[in-house]
């Protein structure tokens, strides 16, 4: 079964918007044991966008288009699907209402350019927008089945998860595939192939594959083998045991695929515990990751960006001496950190950072990329420096940031043994 993805707009050809509908649809695919073929991007341009309709039409069974469905002119999707099917575009009722009643939720008066939306090609059947204005629609064209979602990630998402998915599995006989992600941190991607270059030998009917996500590795695997077939899953988790096996335990953060932050947030609910953070070079990137997974109010207390050494002193109750002998980036002052942000927030775990991103303020003593990494519970503190430059200024927040999590989930794993 070939399946495409057709992403509309001037914005994703010239690079001004990363088209992350693409990857989050084939990673959906790819969780269904479907693999899509091919991904194309096309500006607002009515020809183009034609002439990509009708090829994809012709050798693909399912396609996906996003983008095109608002109210500008540009917007030009619905015209050029009536046109390849030779359908013209009739109002549909239904959604006209839920564009209205959107701005009516919204308190918001509605333009009359909005009511461009509402027209669909008559054979086509109309998927309704719960989240935005752009009603979705699908019809079939050539041999494929062709979906319409809108480009904005967040409805996109939701039509693709509650109406297209479920029209998929209805028409089409699609059987749940064997697939699963080990995630890594710590190791580099050359490394993780190599020390797997056997497993190909050992288990040829399973597919292995890695994805850099930095600073995170994922080792991937997949079958063509059902999900349902209980000696395909015996031969599959033996392949993922092998796998595991490999690697020191405190480089597997999750043998699920979650992200760093994921896991940390699962630790944290299991135990029923909650984490307050302090941060200097980080800037804010470690809280952020915390309370972007969902649920993140059960665990998550606490938030300080103590950049200045004044922040550190007068909100966290770092002691002025420590850092006038040992200076900002020190363990000892990202222990005392990590204990101020603790009894501040009154949260079982206080976690912190200090150190140098770069590009400038390294010495030879503390370079670049040095961080201090603080952590506390109650009746025990300690911190930890390494040195963890990647020579960008953002990616050194990122791997300082994740670094600081995971001292924090080898210490929750330390309290689940």
């Amino acid at each position: 079964m070939l399946v495409e993805i057709v992403s509309t707009g001037d914005e994703l050809i010239t690079g001004s918007v990363v088209d992350t509908n693409a990857s989050y649809i084939a990673s959906k695919f790819y969780e269904i044991g479907l693999m899509v073929n091919r991904c194309t991007i096309v500006g607002d341009n009515k020809e183009k966008i034609q002439n990509v309709l009708e090829q994809v039409s012709d050798r693909a069974d399912i396609v996906i288009v996003t983008g095109g469905l608002g109210p500008t002119q540009d917007d030009l999707t619905s015209e050029i699907a009536a046109l390849i099917s030779n359908d013209e575009l009739k109002l549909d009722k239904q959604a006209l209402s839920d564009i209205e009643q959107f701005f009516k939720r919204k308190k918001i008066k509605m333009s009359e350019t909005n009511n461009k939306q509402a027209y669909l090609p008559s054979r086509a059947v109309m998927l309704r927008n719960s989240c935005g204005t752009a009603p979705g629609f699908f019809m079939n064209h050539g041999r494929a089945v062709l979906y319409f979602l809108p480009g904005v990630p967040g409805e996109m998402k939701e039509m693709f998860e509650t109406k297209v998915l479920p029209d998929l599995f209805n028409k089409f006989e699609i059987s749940k595939r064997l697939n699963t992600k080990i995630s890594l941190f710590g190791v580099p991607e050359s490394k993780a192939a190599n020390d797997l270059k056997d497993f190909q030998t050992r288990f040829p009917d399973i597919i292995l594959g890695f994805r850099a996500a930095f600073p995170i590795i994922e080792v991937k695997l997949s079958s063509s083998l059902l999900a349902d077939d209980q000696d395909a899953g015996d031969v599959f988790l033996k392949a993922k045991n092998w796998i595991i096996s490999r690697f020191d335990n405190k480089n597997i953060v999750s043998d699920k695929g979650l992200s760093m932050e994921q896991e940390v947030a699962r630790l944290l609910i299991k135990q029923q515990k909650t984490v307050a953070v302090a941060e200097s070079c980080t800037g804010g990137l470690i809280s952020h990751m915390l309370t972007d997974v969902p649920g993140s109010s059960a665990y998550f207390l606490f938030s300080a960006v103590t950049y200045a050494n004044e922040a550190k002193i007068n909100i966290l109750n770092v002691n002025n001496d420590t850092i006038l002998k040992y200076g900002a980036v020190h363990e000892h002052t990202a222990e005392e950190m990590a204990k101020g942000v603790m009894e501040k927030a009154g949260s079982d775990f206080g976690i912190s950072t200090s150190g140098i991103a770069g590009p400038t303020g390294g010495t030879d003593e503390k370079p670049v990329g040095t961080i201090c990494i603080g952590y506390a519970e109650k009746g025990f503190s300690t911190a930890r420096t390494y040195c963890l430059n990647f020579n960008d200024r953002t990616r050194n927040k990122q791997i300082f940031a994740a670094a600081c999590l995971n001292f924090l989930r080898k210490k929750l794993k330390e309290f689940e043994n």
